[in-house]
């Protein structure tokens, strides 16, 4: 296993690449995706990932990472992820994601922040 900067891992993590990160996940991680869902343990937040990627597959997806903050244990990345099937936009998100690492470089917590465009 590579070893990885908590920027980077939480970047990758932004960017749908989850299989390049499984490894950085705290056995007691919980990822808050705020007014949606929350997923708690590694196992849960796995098998979310694991869904989440089959959907990625189904799309055509464009992240764009606008801004990325560092502070200690903490990384925050905001950006875009935008989502066409035949060409044709299906969703535009913009997003923030929160992380929060431990002593051993794993993601303890995810807040995410995802808000959808209005469609008229």
């Amino acid at each position: 296993m590579k070893p990885l900067k908590n920027q980077e891992i939480a970047e990758l993590f932004s960017n749908g690449k989850f299989e390049e990160i499984m490894d950085f996940l705290s056995d007691e991680i919980v990822w808050n995706v705020v007014g949606e869902n929350s997923f708690d343990g590694k196992k849960a937040v796995i098998e979310n990932c694991k869904m989440t990627a089959e959907y990625f597959k189904s799309v055509q997806t464009d992240f764009k990472i606008d801004e990325v903050l560092v502070s200690d244990n903490k990384v925050v990345v905001i950006g875009t992820a935008e989502f066409k099937r035949d060409g044709k936009r299906m969703n535009f998100i913009s997003a923030c994601d929160i992380y929060h690492f431990n002593d051993k470089n794993e993601i303890e917590t995810i807040s995410s922040y995802c808000i959808p465009e209005k469609k008229n």
